[in-house]
């Protein structure tokens, strides 16, 4: 199978390198140039896409992501590429879209659980052109997209969260928090690949939401130091569960991992 990454990032590297490793070809698309042995990558705008030259395109992930978090950035990387990438994929026999969207389109802020039979309903303009691009996405592929709705992904980095154990005296309320591996998303992306009967969302997360000075407190504690003080019992955030990845069959890695 010839597999199309759109967008060729941390989480479209590990997802092409198992890919390639199971015999498919690999082809990738980003601004920058890449180096990648497993994989043959071109240097295009994703808006002025031309796709002509390479090998019939079975499969596409799109990981597409702005540089900044502005509406206008995120107008123009998730909403004004479906266009012309479309366009670009017309004349290939395209079998699987596997879109990579975010839990931000779910409004809920006040602990509340939420799994995939949500209907999502963003609350700021940034969540509202995420699910935009994921109905575009549907309503140009209604039978081969598949959208994937990760939480916060972790996994290359702990200076965040350090820099917060060291500096944080006190947490103005309750606020949950909901994570994804990056290693566990990669392999939950090329698992998609396979999955004959897919669903047509799925939230991608480790089914452990935690309140997130409790993070902090635990890491506090390791490291000898002063304990912060929660300051209100209020909740904010949500309670994230991915059902149908668990129905699917697929099994996480980094379930309990901190």
């Amino acid at each position: 199978m010839h597999i199309l990454f759109i967008g060729y990032g941390k989480t479209s590297q590990r997802v092409a390198k198992q890919l390639f490793e199971q015999g498919h070809q690999i082809t990738t698309i980003s601004q920058s140039p890449k180096t990648d042995v497993w994989a043959h990558h071109l240097i295009q705008d994703v808006h002025q896409l031309n796709l002509s030259q390479i090998p019939p395109v079975n499969a596409v992930y799109i990981l597409l992501s702005p540089n900044i978090g502005t509406i206008d950035a995120y107008q123009q990387t998730y909403v004004d590429s479906i266009r012309p990438i479309v366009q670009a994929l017309k004349n290939h026999p395209i079998q699987k879209v596997i879109v990579v969207s975010s839990t931000r389109v779910y409004r809920e802020n006040n602990g509340e659980r939420i799994d995939d039979e949500i209907a999502p309903n963003p609350s700021d303009e940034q969540g509202r052109l995420l699910l935009q691009m994921e109905l575009l996405w549907q309503q140009a592929y209604p039978e081969h997209c598949i959208i994937i709705r990760p939480t916060g992904i972790y996994g290359t980095s702990n200076a965040r969260m350090l820099k917060l154990a060291e500096t944080t005296q006190s947490y103005p309320n309750i606020h949950w928090a909901n994570r994804i591996h990056i290693e566990d998303l990669a392999r939950f992306l090329a698992y998609m690949i396979h999955v004959e009967h897919p669903e047509k969302s799925y939230i991608c997360t480790n089914n452990q939401p935690q309140a997130l000075h409790e993070r902090i407190l635990e890491l506090q504690k390791a490291l000898n130091l002063p304990e912060l003080v929660v300051e209100s019992e209020r909740e904010t955030g949500k309670r994230i569960y991915a059902e149908r990845m668990v129905a699917s069959g697929f099994e996480l890695k980094y379930e309990g991992d901190v």
